[in-house]
């Protein structure tokens, strides 16, 4: 008698990391050591080098990573659409994508616990609880929320962690500090939009997922530590100037037929935030930059009741969040002149 054939084994699941860099030699160097100690090993490294001048690229090639050499510095954005590019050209194309600042530290279970959340539920992308680098008790930020303002809020971020951050959950959000998506879905809604640079652009394509039905899932077992914006500076005036910029591209890409009282509050509110760190210039140089720039958008057909729908859970989200670990002045402000 004739045997049956023997089962298929599934193909194994590839993961390949991305990581956008420029100069700052000293952070990728720790960063590869770094990426080697884990517990489930990433099948690809792709260090995107954004015309360094300081011999990064030639350091990652001796770490045993691919590089995508651009001759100037492109953004993040389009940093992180070369790396997408250069890892689903191959042949064995990864399922999985991460995405990976250039001073971050993974702990030893990051990649596993991320891929073994992501492979038990239908989630288009997941991350995981992002500890200061200076001061693990607290947090540098969890996942992202955005409101009818058009602003961003990194939930937890300079927070003490504690219980309410330890529970997994949905999100729509996931900031591109740590994350790991799905490498299908960038054929499905497309990579990253160029236009935002840097800063935000994880917040445009998370809108373009949820308006798409697609969520996240925030796993905080995996760990990582953050030095957070350590090429450009926390509050630099450079920082401040795309973080303006980028919410007016956002508010226009998306928030046409959105009510423009929220807007107006919410963006005028963090223009005080910024004077009061001493960037009001850089504010307004960036509102300015985001009115001349918005016509270089590309703007979808959007479904206002489904994105009313996502801003108000959203907004929810900081609420309840607030409930347990208090709102800032910001937050208070904003929910008080911006009342549903």
């Amino acid at each position: 008698m004739k045997m049956p054939p023997l089962p298929t084994a599934p193909p194994p699941v590839r993961v390949a990391a991305i990581v956008p860099h420029w100069n700052r030699r000293d952070l990728l160097a720790a960063l590869l050591s770094n990426m080697t100690q884990q517990t489930r090993q990433f099948d690809e490294v792709i260090v995107v080098d954004n015309g360094s001048t300081d011999g990064s690229a030639d350091l990652a090639k001796r770490k045993g990573a691919r590089v995508v050499a651009l001759d100037r510095n492109l953004g993040f954005a389009a940093a992180v659409n070369r790396g997408i590019a250069a890892a689903l050209e191959g042949p064995e194309p990864p399922l999985w994508i991460a995405i990976l600042n250039n001073d971050v530290t993974l702990a030893p279970h990051w990649l596993a616990e991320l891929l073994s959340a992501a492979q038990s539920a239908d989630s288009s992308f997941v991350t995981g609880k992002t500890l200061s680098a200076a001061n693990s008790s607290l947090l540098d930020g969890t996942f992202d929320a955005l409101s009818r303002g058009a602003c961003a809020a990194r939930c937890g971020a300079g927070l003490p962690d504690g219980p309410v951050w330890n529970q997994p959950r949905t999100i729509r959000f996931a900031p591109m500090t740590a994350v790991l998506f799905r490498a299908n879905l960038f054929g499905w809604l497309g990579t990253l939009d160029e236009t935002f640079g840097s800063y935000m652009e994880d917040v445009e394509i998370g809108l373009r997922c949820a308006l798409a039905g697609r969520h996240g899932r925030y796993i905080p077992s995996a760990i990582a530590y953050h030095q957070g914006s350590a090429t450009l500076g926390r509050w630099s005036a450079e920082s401040v100037f795309r973080i303006s910029r980028n919410q007016l591209l956002l508010a226009a890409k998306y928030f046409g037929r959105q009510p423009r009282w929220p807007i107006i509050a919410g963006q005028t509110l963090w223009g005080l935030v910024a004077l009061r760190h001493g960037c009001g210039w850089a504010f307004v140089r960036g509102k300015w930059a985001g009115w001349r720039d918005r016509a270089k958008l590309a703007r979808p057909e959007i479904d206002v009741s489904a994105l009313r729908e996502i801003l108000r859970t959203s907004e929810d989200q900081i609420r309840e969040l607030g409930r347990h670990t208090g709102l800032d002045r910001y937050w208070r402000t904003y929910f008080w002149l911006s009342p549903r």
